[in-house]
């Protein structure tokens, strides 16, 4: 399958480099299309691996993995271009935290609105998947680093979309319980988590942990 990742920070690098180990082709998007970081990206990952800007990567791609930060995704997926989007599912990680302050971020939307809200209502004919954005980058890819049973939830409005990123999710990177929270507003708890997702990071001093939800 042809896949796109919009963003060359710590979350696109792994989840596009997992894509191709699973031996998907892979284009990793950027505001230029010489970005020096998806260049290193695509050297490691070999010939399945190539880079371009956002539009690039949006038009080459089947689905798409929006791994840029929450305060630039809508410029970023603007850049990409509606055409380039249309129709497509769009597995939205994003988390709209500010560092500008320094630590511990503070969230920029947050309560009557979220991210994945804000890309679906930008956006219409696009298939948002809200997922991921509540753990480490290597954790998303490989659950199996943090020990026993623990959830990721998803939130969308397409019931299509989201049985195919439930199948992304648990044949492709191995999650073995995905909670389905409902439409694409149930984004909000899941971004709001972040800033305790953070302060646990701070005491654990170290990223590899997750929640469960026991009933």
């Amino acid at each position: 399958m042809k896949l796109g990742i919009l963003g060359t920070g710590m979350v696109g690098n792994a989840i596009g480099a997992k894509l191709i180990q699973l031996g998907h082709e892979v284009k990793m998007g950027s505001r230029t299309p010489s970005n020096e970081k998806a260049a290193e990206w695509v050297k490691a990952n070999g010939p399945k691996a190539s880079q371009g800007t956002f539009a690039d990567a949006a038009a080459f791609s089947e689905i798409i993995f929006n791994c840029t930060a929450g305060t630039a995704s809508i410029e970023a997926l603007k850049q990409a271009g509606e055409r380039n989007l249309q129709s497509k599912i769009l597995i939205d990680i994003s988390n709209p935290l500010d560092f500008s302050r320094g630590m511990p971020p503070t969230l920029t939307i947050c309560n009557t609105d979220s991210v994945g809200e804000q890309i679906q209502r930008a956006f219409p004919n696009v298939k948002v998947v809200k997922t991921l954005n509540t753990v480490n980058c290597n954790v998303m890819v490989n659950p199996s680093l943090v020990p026993g049973d623990h959830d990721v939830f998803l939130s969308g409005n397409d019931a299509a979309a989201k049985s195919k990123v439930r199948e992304v999710l648990t044949q492709w990177f191995g999650w073995k319980s995905v909670i389905d929270l409902g439409d694409i507003s149930t984004a909000r708890g899941t971004e709001m988590y972040l800033p305790l997702w953070v302060r646990l990071y701070a005491l654990f001093q170290k990223p590899n942990f997750n929640i469960k939800v026991v009933k």
